[in-house]
C-alpha cells in the first residue's frame, strides 16, 4: 500500500466526503479540501492547489461548476501532473455523456488530455439528493414536492455506491482510460420515489407535476442562480422526456455486485429523523 496521500475535492460534498472516508477507513493517507475544509482549496485561487498537490499520487476530481470549469480544470490537471500525481479520477455526470454536447463534455476533455492515467464517473441522479440536497430535501420537508420531471423515469444510484467506486479506481488497477456509468438497479418516477419516502415516514408527502415554465417561475426570486435554473430546466425536461429510462452497470462492472436499490436507502435514511419537518435545519 502506497504511504503517498490521494486528494479528494469536495471534501465536504456528498461524494467527496464519503471517499475521504472510505480511504481513510482503508488506512489510505487522504487530503479532503474543499473551501470549508480544514484542507483549504478554491478553485479560483491557485495559491491553494501546489500545498495541495505536493507528494500526492492520485486526485478525485469535482469540477468548480463555473463557465470556465473545463479550463480551470486543465490547469489544475497540468498542475498535478507536473507534481508528480499519476491517477485522475473525474466526477462527471451520465446526462452529460448522453448529451453528447462537446461542451457539457469538456471537462472530461480535459482530464483525458493530461497525459496520465484517468477515469471517468458518470452517474444518475443521486438518491441522497432527497435528503442532503435543499432543492428536493426542503419540499419533501414541507409535504410537496413540486418538479416538470411528470412521469419521466430515473435510475436513482446511491452516493455510498460512487465512493465506493471512486475508491476502487482510485487505489486498484485496471480502470485506467475507462468510463464507467453509475446507476441503480431500478428505474422511478420522481412521483414514486417521494411515495416510498412517504410510506417508509409515515407522513404525507405529495408530487406535484407542472411544466418547465411553471418551475423556473417558481424558482424565479430564490436562491438558485439563474444559471443552476437553466440546467435544471435542461436536466428535468430531459428526465420528462424518458431520456434516462435505462440502467447502467458501471457499479456492476467496477464491484462486481449489484448496485444498493433506492428503497434500501430510504429504509436506512427514514430512522434518521432528516425528513421530519420538527428537526428541520
Amino acid at each position: 500500500m502506497s504511504d503517498a496521500p490521494i486528494v479528494v475535492l469536495g471534501g465536504t460534498g456528498k461524494t467527496g466526503r464519503r471517499v475521504a472516508a472510505l480511504l481513510a477507513r482503508q488506512g489510505r493517507p487522504v487530503r479532503a479540501a474543499s473551501r470549508s475544509a480544514p484542507t483549504r482549496f478554491d478553485w479560483y485561487d491557485d495559491r491553494t492547489w501546489a500545498p495541495l498537490l505536493a507528494g500526492a499520487e492520485a486526485v478525485y476530481l469535482v469540477d468548480s461548476g463555473g463557465p470556465d470549469a473545463a479550463a480551470r480544470l486543465a490547469d489544475l490537471c497540468a498542475q498535478a501532473v507536473a507534481a508528480g500525481v499519476h491517477r485522475l479520477v473525474l466526477l462527471s455526470s451520465r446526462d452529460w455523456g448522453l448529451s453528447g454536447d462537446p461542451e457539457r463534455l469538456a471537462c472530461e476533455r480535459a482530464v483525458e488530455a493530461a497525459g496520465v492515467d484517468w477515469t471517468i464517473l458518470r452517474p444518475t441522479w443521486f438518491g441522497q439528493n432527497f435528503s442532503e440536497a435543499p432543492l428536493l430535501r426542503d419540499p419533501v420537508l414541507d409535504g410537496e414536492l413540486v418538479l416538470p420531471t411528470g412521469d419521466g423515469l430515473e435510475p436513482f444510484v446511491d452516493a455510498d455506491d460512487i465512493a465506493e467506486v471512486a475508491v476502487t479506481v482510485l487505489t486498484g488497477p485496471g480502470h485506467a482510460g475507462r468510463t464507467y456509468d453509475l446507476s441503480g438497479p431500478r428505474l422511478l418516477s420522481f412521483g414514486a420515489a417521494v411515495r416510498e419516502i412517504a410510506e417508509a415516514t409515515g407522513r404525507e408527502v405529495r408530487y406535484r407535476p407542472v411544466s418547465g415554465a411553471e418551475y423556473v417561475a417558481r424558482l424565479a426570486g430564490t436562491d438558485v442562480p439563474a444559471d443552476e435554473v437553466q440546467i435544471l430546466d435542461l436536466l428535468f425536461g430531459w428526465i420528462a422526456q424518458g431520456r434516462n429510462a435505462h440502467l447502467s452497470d458501471g457499479v456492476r462492472q467496477v464491484l462486481g455486485r449489484e448496485p444498493r436499490d433506492f428503497a434500501d436507502y430510504v429504509r436506512a435514511t427514514a430512522p434518521t429523523g432528516i425528513w421530519n419537518p420538527d428537526r428541520r435545519g
